[in-house]
């Protein structure tokens, strides 16, 4: 009798929003300052940009304000 083949176990990782586990491979990645981020779609990554603009924004105003 024949070994049955075992299936290859594929990477995954988690969505950086939903934290959905994707395989590697069909992750949307977006790399940032320190990490890379992965995105289950086109509409994690939406979210996660706007949140990241957001937080540029708010960052780049309290910098501005201690400035003499």
């Amino acid at each position: 009798m024949a070994p049955t083949p075992k299936p290859i176990e594929t990477p995954r990782v988690a969505c950086e929003i939903c934290l959905k586990e994707i395989p590697q491979s069909e992750a949307v990645s977006a790399e940032a300052r320190d990490y890379v981020a992965h995105f289950c779609g086109i509409g994690c990554y939406r979210v996660w940009a706007e949140r990241s603009a957001d937080r540029n924004t708010a960052g780049s105003e309290q910098t501005q304000r201690r400035q003499p």
